[in-house]
């Protein structure tokens, strides 16, 4: 379980590490102590989610991470559980030998991993190969064991992180475990919650190994997790000039349902007045679909330039384009001082044209258009998301939305938030343009551009979360409009 003082707090590899040598400097707690206590948390873990396992296989390597598989193996044999241990090496030393030396002397079977071997059968299998330490590819033969136990069928319980994923950046530089459950122990590791680790944590059970509270305190901390938050209620004699106008700039020829989506989002996330400026032949389809939307046909920065000064947000980039016409309408949007927020082509621009922002500003780009930003290959993103994150908040002096599975929000001055919901049937067209235009209705009913990210990025994630209730195959971006309402309105029960 979370410490209550610190429960939304993400910590780096290095920040763990500093806690674990806390416990044992300052409070006196021994490194085979806290080494018992993980086993003691992951054997009763492994017990409430296979109650009827009879038989483990617990995959222990040379390190720490392996001591608490050894531990855990010497737990589950005296409680009667039939128990195998598959080890790397004998190499282990300090508190992993002591604890090896305990499984040994309590007679349990060990087999020592060959290529050629067949794995045992089992209810449970039990990864302690790797811990938080790893930051590089399992050699080969260790990967063959990886793949071997991801084929198996069997369930896997991965002690503290699983063996493959970097715990620091989410990312995999080789083979991974796939595990159903993973119990890890002190804080909860910023990488365990973004990118890759999603499809191999399973289910994430953070235990802090009964330590005080006072361990936490003063000890730096490098992310946070969003909490689920909605807006205040509005005065009762609030009008429409209060809840803010926001412009949506897009949908160039072929793309007017980009722009819609965007409109649409904002009007349900509670902005008074919302404006579309678009071509021309867009206009009787989102005057006949959404008559609340006031859609203007612009052909040129002169037409433009009026709905820029009844505005008080921009929602820039749904459906733009980057021909003459949407470069020129993007030009003219940033060159306004607006408040705004900045997708899709709006990103593509910007990545062409590199400026900072000095006024309120938010960008969401996806992994693709987060590259062209930073100069870098999609691949070098994913790497270490917090990094690029941080790097585009910096550059371009904004609040950043790294979107994709557990996106992440950057802001300039270096703090940042993990968003731990979301589904895959999110991986569809329009998903963005709605998050465009909950996070400008946001902006223009009050927020900082650091509280609309924060808060827009959670409902729209938690509205897909309510919207995949009937099933994330075949989700769709307009599904999440009513949803997005309800919660907006603190209504949690949907």
């Amino acid at each position: 379980m979370h410490a209550t003082t610190h429960h939304r707090d993400l910590y780096t590899v290095e920040q763990v590490r500093a806690l674990d040598r806390r416990a044992i400097d300052d409070l006196g707690i021994s490194g085979f102590e806290l080494m018992s206590r993980a086993a003691t948390a992951a054997f009763a873990c492994l017990c409430r989610h296979w109650p009827q396992a009879r038989r483990i296989v617990v995959f222990c390597g040379p390190g720490n991470n392996g001591g608490d598989g050894y531990l855990l193996a010497r737990l589950a044999h005296g409680a009667g559980v039939a128990v195998e241990v598959i080890e790397l090496s004998d190499a282990s030393l300090g508190d992993a030998a002591a604890a090896r030396d305990t499984w040994q002397r309590g007679a349990g079977i060990t087999h020592r991993w060959r290529q050629e071997s067949s794995l045992p059968p089992a209810d449970v299998y039990v990864d302690a190969l790797y811990g938080t330490g790893l930051n590089r590819a399992p050699e080969a033969s260790v990967a063959a064991l990886i793949e071997r136990i991801n084929a198996s069928g069997v369930p896997v319980l991965a002690l503290d992180v699983p063996s493959g994923l970097n715990a620091d950046t989410g990312h995999c530089p080789g083979a991974a475990i796939d595990a159903q459950l993973t119990v890890s122990f002190i804080a909860a590791k910023r990488g365990m919650y973004t990118g890759q680790a999603l499809s191999k944590v399973g289910v994430l059970h953070i235990d802090t190994l009964g330590l005080p509270d006072i361990l936490w305190q003063g000890m730096p901390h490098d992310s946070a997790l969003l909490e689920a938050t909605h807006l205040p209620p509005r005065a009762r004699d609030a009008h429409k000039g209060d809840c803010g106008h926001v412009l949506a700039i897009g949908g160039d020829h072929g793309t007017a349902g980009a722009i819609r989506l965007c409109g649409e989002a904002t009007l349900r996330s509670g902005a008074g007045l919302v404006s579309v400026a678009t071509r021309a032949d867009h206009l009787l389809a989102l005057n006949s679909a959404r008559p609340e939307l006031m859609a203007h046909g612009v052909h040129g920065p002169q037409e433009l330039q009026p709905l820029l000064e009844r505005a008080d947000v921009l929602a820039v980039g749904p459906g733009l384009g980057q021909g003459a016409w949407g470069h020129a309408l993007w030009l003219t949007a940033l060159d306004s001082g607006k408040p705004l927020v900045l997708d899709a082509d709006g990103l593509n621009l910007l990545a062409r044209e590199p400026r900072r922002f000095a006024t309120p500003a938010v960008l969401t780009p996806h992994p693709g258009e987060a590259a062209r930003l930073l100069d870098k290959t999609v691949a070098e993103i994913g790497l270490d998301r917090f990094d690029a994150a941080r790097a585009l908040a910096q550059r371009y002096g904004a609040v950043v939305v790294l979107k994709g599975s557990g996106s992440l929000i950057a802001n300039p001055d270096g703090r940042l938030d993990v968003c731990i919901w979301g589904n895959p049937g999110m991986a569809s067209g329009g998903m963005g343009d709605l998050l465009t235009g909950v996070i400008a209705a946001l902006l223009a009913q009050g927020c900082s551009a650091w509280e609309a990210a924060r808060l827009g990025v959670g409902l729209h994630a938690r509205a897909g979360d309510v919207a995949a209730r009937h099933g994330e195959r075949g989700l769709l971006a307009s599904d999440l409009l009513e949803p997005l309402r309800l919660l907006g309105n603190g209504l949690e029960h949907v």
